[in-house]
């Protein structure tokens, strides 16, 4: 099957910028690469919602497959805002010189369940005991999975090789 093209926008030079549609056929080599792209740049920026203004801040999630896990305190301003509009966007840069651009939105759920807690606390790729000496087990850590709605995985900006995945 062929991946259909799909006209998105104008650059600064009126040429037209192409953006691929990825089908459902490449969507698992897809997330390969966007978690590749993910691990390039460590440091994201997450963005909720709170009173109806934006709050950023930055995060260090972790890919399991096509869901993206985090680690944070239930008491947390982010977790209140996620647990109270769990539409969130997230925003990867990777500096030069590759120029990587990864924009996830998604739906987050927060979990303080022991089960999901503990299986959490063995995905992410950096030792969350320097946080939580305590372990998975501690009241002051949730885990919160955020399923993307859309994945977009550019280059330079998001003006080259600009791939995009949606849920249908």
């Amino acid at each position: 099957m062929v991946t259909p093209k799909i006209n998105c926008q104008m650059d600064t030079h009126r040429k037209v910028i192409i953006m691929t549609q990825v089908n459902e056929n490449d969507r698992e080599a897809f997330f390969v690469d966007v978690e590749a792209a993910a691990k390039k740049a460590i440091w994201c920026a997450l963005a909720t919602v709170e009173h109806g203004e934006p709050r950023v801040r930055m995060v260090h999630p972790t890919w399991e497959g096509s869901v993206l896990w985090l680690a944070t305190g239930p008491g947390t301003a982010k977790a209140r805002q996620m647990l109270e509009q769990p539409m969130v966007d997230i925003q990867f840069q990777v500096a030069p010189p590759d120029f990587i651009h990864l924009l996830v939105r998604g739906e987050a759920t927060v979990f303080n369940d022991a089960e999901t807690k503990a299986r959490v606390w063995d995905v992410m790729d950096y030792d969350l005991a320097q946080f939580w000496p305590e372990g998975p087990t501690s009241s002051e850590y949730c885990a919160v999975r955020i399923v993307p709605v859309r994945v977009e995985l550019s280059e330079m900006f998001g003006t080259t090789n600009k791939r995009v995945w949606w849920r249908r």
